[in-house]
């Protein structure tokens, strides 16, 4: 499979200048292609290559292959909405290929500038890079954070083989209260990620009145650390998901929640967690650690998995009483209405394996 490593890098203070230097033409010489792409209502990047390419090394002095690439990110953006003339931020993110940044070992780049190739040391080479099996794949993209510079390199690592089909079904169901809960009861709560949320949203206002420099920076800081405070969580939850069902011979049972927002509509007292709510990062970060453990992974329907008894089958919108709980109308069957729903979606993901095998 595909992971994305962050390498840090450690240039020199000439180094970084130059690097700098060159991030800015590039992302200003990106600008000016996607002016031409729009002007001339096409993504094509042979046809937009023919009217600026020469331009773009002239007024931006980028070496050949730089200005490929800043062609190629100009139109790649206007695909995406051809309604939208792209502007890209002067440090963008810069993609690199073969031709122009190279690896000499693990612990040294060499990377094209402006003034010609430099050697960059990678004090970081990150998990998988040095494993036995794995290689480079495609690009990859010099970003500019917080004062340092990181290559992002995508890198295909083997996946162990399949050990058939599972002892049985984990189910994990995903939630804003309770981010995730599982058929064995065990559930993890959302509830210091919802308190600095509120809390940011509360400092938002007061910043966002005031409009101040330093007001903007610390609200550019508070995004950045709410977004790592919660991908940290994520990342937690679901290395205990996956450990517990390596542990356990078992098998995943995910909800496949793809176009809930559009689905679901909630009041406006709950319309920021529920627009907040990062359950496709934690469905990816499960997936990826359950592919490199050999663990599989399912996709159920979600509908009425808490509304159905697990015990008796019936199914009511009677039967939750309260969002924490579950109250059977037909046979009296009561639990966490979390812990319910995660039992019926591993059994979900049992039938779906039946239906496969017939």
């Amino acid at each position: 499979m595909l992971v994305t490593e962050m390498l840090k890098l450690s240039p020199a203070a000439e180094q970084c200048e130059a690097l700098l230097a060159t991030m800015r033409a590039c992302n200003a010489a990106a600008t000016r292609a996607a002016e031409v792409a729009f002007a001339h209502h096409t993504a094509n990047k042979i046809a937009v290559q023919k009217l600026i390419y020469a331009g773009l090394r002239a007024e931006f002095a980028l070496p050949a292959q730089m200005a490929i690439r800043s062609i190629a990110k100009a139109c790649e953006a206007y695909k995406r909405d051809k309604n939208i003339r792209p502007v890209f931020r002067e440090l963008g993110a810069v993609a690199y290929d073969q031709r122009i940044l190279t690896f000499k070992g693990r612990d040294l780049i060499s990377i094209a500038t402006l003034n010609g190739r430099i050697l960059v040391p990678v004090v970081y080479q990150g998990r998988w890079l040095g494993v036995s099996g794995t290689t480079m794949r495609g690009q990859a993209d010099l970003i500019w954070r917080d004062g340092a510079f990181y290559l992002a390199v995508v890198i295909e690592v083997p996946e162990p083989p399949g050990g058939g089909e599972p002892d049985g079904w984990l189910g994990v169901d995903l939630g804003i209260v309770n981010l995730a809960a599982d058929s064995t009861g065990t559930t993890h709560s959302g509830k210091a990620v919802r308190a600095l949320r509120h809390r940011n949203r509360m400092l938002r206002r007061r910043l966002q009145k005031k409009g101040t420099k330093s007001a903007k920076r610390l609200l550019k800081a508070r995004r950045r650390k709410e977004a790592r405070f919660a991908r940290d969580t994520n990342h937690v939850i679901s290395k205990a998901l996956v450990g517990k069902a390596k542990d356990t011979r078992m098998g995943i049972a995910l909800e496949d929640l793809g176009g809930i927002r559009d689905r679901v509509t909630v009041t406006k007292a709950q319309r920021a967690d529920h627009h907040s709510w990062a359950f496709h990062q934690l469905r990816t970060f499960v997936t990826y650690k359950a592919a490199l453990a050999g663990v599989p992974v399912r996709l159920v329907d979600p509908r009425n998995t808490s509304r159905t008894c697990p015990e008796c089958g019936h199914c009511a919108k009677r039967n939750r009483p309260h969002r924490d709980s579950f109250l059977c109308v037909a046979c009296g069957f009561a639990g966490p209405a979390d812990h319910i729903a995660a039992i019926n979606i591993g059994r979900r993901a049992v039938s779906h394996a039946a239906d496969d095998a017939a």
